[in-house]
């Protein structure tokens, strides 16, 4: 946000859930193998129990969920300090209650502020603050957590930004004194994306379930058979047919090509798909609407000293 536009909006899917899922199959798995290497007819002191190669404990490290957003905020947050002249970050600080030490969110926000302060300067505000400056704004949240628009994720990072250059201060005259809202800013339609990591598995060199044989097949990782990876952007052809999508699977001819929703457009053979664009290890969709009205004039902030316009 500047003050004369607003030039970009984003709604970030975070892989949260998935992470947590899929850490929670990873535990099962490693049970289950340390389950079947144990002969528990054994003395306990005569089992293959292997010992702790490091120390576990050193009660500095991040859950892999919490890790992951984190993650995937500073990757979308230093592309965007590489397209625009970013002065400054404002973060929303969360408080938790009880201790600040051992919530995940508190640790988070705490390892997150200092990546964001190797690329910018960065300030904090509350949640209050947040939906006093939106309030003014006229900006309008919407409560409907699974549409994803500008009116669900994008205004009170909007709000935030606008922070900077709207502010809460005092003021005194001869015969009254408070506080009153002074700056200058213009909000305006602007690009909104939605931005999520590919719904790509990790490679797994053991399935829960064995194969026949002992042989298990080939499930998950990034690279195919073809030259190409998985999240790679290709143009394929078949019976006439032309499409553009991600790279999603394969199989021992033919190359799997995605949407951006990640629903299957079908298997093309790999000799027609050609490389557009290798994966960024981001899925990026949504554009401007033309017809799209402006999110707010703020005729009423078009002063600097404080005071109101004319056509308020």
């Amino acid at each position: 946000q500047s003050p004369k536009a607003t030039l970009f909006l984003a709604h970030l899917v975070l892989p949260f859930p998935v992470v947590k899922d899929r850490m929670k199959q990873r535990r099962m798995m490693r049970r289950g193998r340390r389950g079947r290497r144990i002969n528990r007819n054994w003395a306990y002191s005569q089992r293959a129990h292997r010992q702790k190669r490091f120390n576990n404990r050193r009660q500095n490290k991040l859950p892999p969920s919490i890790r992951a957003n984190r993650q995937l905020e500073l990757r979308v947050v230093t592309e965007l300090c590489r397209l625009f002249p970013v002065s400054k970050i404002v973060y929303e600080y969360v408080k938790a209650k009880g201790s600040k030490s051992f919530s995940p969110v508190m640790v988070g926000q705490k390892v997150m502020l200092g990546w964001l302060s190797k690329l910018a300067q960065v300030k904090t505000q509350f949640g209050y603050e947040t939906a006093n400056l939106r309030t003014e704004l006229r900006l309008v949240k919407s409560k409907d957590k699974s549409a994803q628009t500008p009116e669900t994720h994008a205004v009170d990072g909007l709000t935030l930004a606008c922070s900077e250059l709207v502010k809460y201060e005092p003021f005194h005259t001869a015969n009254t004194h408070g506080h009153t809202w002074k700056g200058l800013v213009q909000l305006t339609p602007s690009i909104f994306k939605v931005i999520r990591r590919p719904p790509i598995s990790r490679r797994q060199l053991h399935l829960m379930v064995p194969a026949k044989g002992g042989v298990r097949r080939k499930y998950g990782g990034t690279t195919t058979r073809h030259g190409v990876r998985k999240g790679d952007i290709v143009r394929a052809e078949m019976a006439g047919r032309v499409v553009v999508g991600w790279v999603s699977g394969d199989t021992h001819r033919q190359v799997s090509v995605s949407d951006i929703n990640w629903k299957r457009l079908g298997q093309f053979t790999a000799s027609k798909v050609s490389l557009i664009a290798r994966s960024t290890n981001l899925v990026v969709s949504g554009a401007l609407n033309p017809t799209q009205p402006p999110l707010l004039s703020l005729p009423h902030l078009l002063r600097e000293d404080g005071g109101f316009s004319e056509n308020f």
